[in-house]
């Protein structure tokens, strides 16, 4: 972990916080974690507390507060909130530790608006768990490597299938997979629900994901109504 996620992380653990706690934390050795401090130190941020007491930082002019209104900030707790109900559990936990992030960085009296925003999110009717597979599908769409996978229709006919992932879309009660399917060699959407057997390929489609990505956009919000393809749905 860098030194910057290991300062965020101390400012939002309770404080004090011990080195050794922080080390624990952060999976670094206390010795590096004093290091840490002296460095931050020399930097200018102002850390009280020493070796076996425990340390607060007080202020860190390398990280400026955050300036949001009342309003983004609870547009920012809201939206995270959605993501920690509606994402797989990586998703979950990257969401969680954003929103304590950006709260850390905030100055005091907007800091309490964060935590006590006046929206929360919360759903009586559960959506579905996130696929198995959904982590494995967002990193090759970053990575631009295709899949293969096994997917079932509608109608409950299995076929092999070799993909371009671009982009997952999550739906009212659903994920949907934007790609390019080699087999129709077309664009087409996928249900995550009814893919198995995914499995990551070596085959590279860099650097052409965003690119056929805004194709499909276009094509979905009717930009290309003239192509027979713009309601694939597989």
């Amino acid at each position: 972990m860098a030194r910057a996620d290991r300062l965020f992380r101390l400012r939002t653990l309770p404080q004090p916080v011990t080195a050794a706690r922080l080390a624990e934390e952060t999976e670094v050795s206390p010795r590096t974690l004093y290091r840490d401090i002296a460095a931050l130190r020399a930097a200018g941020a102002l850390i009280g507390g020493e070796a076996g007491v425990g340390y607060t930082l007080t202020e860190d002019p390398a990280l400026p507060p955050q300036m949001f209104t009342r309003l983004e900030i609870e547009a920012l707790v809201l939206g995270l909130s959605e993501v920690r109900l509606a994402g797989d559990p990586a998703l979950a936990r990257a969401a969680t530790a954003a929103l304590a992030k950006i709260t850390a960085t905030l100055p005091e009296r907007v800091q309490r608006q964060a935590i006590h925003a006046v929206q929360q999110t919360y759903r009586y009717e559960k959506r579905p768990a996130a696929p198995a597979h959904l982590e494995q599908v967002r990193q090759a769409c970053w990575d631009e490597l295709a899949l293969d996978l096994t997917y079932t229709d509608a109608s409950g006919a299995q076929t092999q299938r070799r993909i371009r992932p671009l982009s997952v879309v999550f739906l009212d009660r659903t994920l949907m997979l934007l790609a390019f399917c080699t087999l129709r060699q077309d664009f087409w959407r996928f249900r995550l629900d009814l893919m198995s057997d995914v499995t990551m390929t070596d085959a590279s489609f860099r650097p052409r994901r965003v690119a056929l990505l805004r194709d499909f956009l276009k094509i979905l919000t009717g930009a290309q109504s003239t192509s027979p393809t713009r309601n694939n749905t597989a």
